[in-house]
């Protein structure tokens, strides 16, 4: 990627969530966005956020690792981020958008950084744990080098033309701390954004979350008739046998045993 090309870089920005206190704070994966765009050392970095504007005081987190200001686009509670993000992007213009995987509060579905590709028409790569420039300049936007994790720690070298949108993986260059002076002295500008309902959270049931069910262990392998017995018999010194059961003592036999597999509370 040429100078040019690195001239304005955005990352995207969220709060994230304590997995232990569910205390706000910066989330790990945009923290490491952050970390990657700070190393390109672009000539313009805008650092992005949307949301309420409550959410101020827990991205200052971000500013105390270098930045000196942050937009904060401000949505209502519960408003869709994407299309405030897209009209401040095509705004922008930027060459590069860097962001996490997922969201660790909220709907974390992982579809943002994707549904902002499409908006702006741009490539998108995902799981990328190393950017940096190509030798062979563009004319438009530069090519960037890109390295991206893979299952089982394996690693994709990509070469990349044109507007990006990348996520990060989390096996990338952890992020640096967050220093209070400067994070006390940066400036969050705020910025009214256009809200939208968001259509996919108003049309879900919420309930309290349950584990799921154990599945029960079938042995794989041999005949149709072998894998039917293995799932269905019973091993020797375990289980009763019921013959000519009322419908009731069946029942009960049966809640039984799936309560000692584990399957039912």
């Amino acid at each position: 990627m040429t100078d040019a090309a690195m001239g304005n870089v955005a990352v995207l920005l969220s709060i994230g969530r304590h997995p232990v206190s569910g205390r706000s704070r910066r989330a790990a994966t945009d923290a490491q966005a952050l970390e990657m765009a700070l190393a390109l050392r672009p000539r313009r970095l805008t650092a992005i956020h949307a949301g309420p504007a409550a959410d101020a005081e827990a991205l200052r987190a971000y500013l105390g690792m270098g930045l000196e200001r942050l937009t904060l686009l401000v949505l209502p509670e519960g408003a869709d981020p994407v299309e405030a993000l897209i009209t401040h992007l095509r705004h922008l213009a930027p060459s590069l958008v860097l962001t996490g995987r997922q969201a660790e509060d909220g709907e974390s579905s992982g579809m943002l950084p994707y549904l902002i590709a499409r908006g702006l028409d741009a490539a998108i790569v995902p799981d990328v744990v190393r950017i940096g420039p190509a030798d062979t300049p563009d004319a438009t936007y530069g090519k960037a080098d890109l390295v991206q994790a893979l299952p089982r720690g394996q690693r994709r070298a990509l070469t990349v033309t044109g507007r990006l949108i990348a996520t990060v993986h989390p096996s990338a260059p952890p992020a640096r701390a967050s220093a209070f002076g400067p994070a006390r002295r940066g400036v969050i500008e705020p910025v009214a954004a256009q809200a939208a309902a968001d259509l996919f959270l108003s049309d879900c049931e919420h309930r309290p979350w349950r584990p799921k069910p154990k599945l029960m262990r079938v042995k794989r392998g041999g005949s149709a008739l072998d894998r039917l017995k293995a799932a269905t018999e019973s091993k020797s010194g375990k289980g009763q046998l019921l013959i000519n059961p009322t419908a009731e003592a069946g029942a009960l036999a049966i809640y039984d045993n799936l309560v000692e597999q584990g399957i039912l509370p």
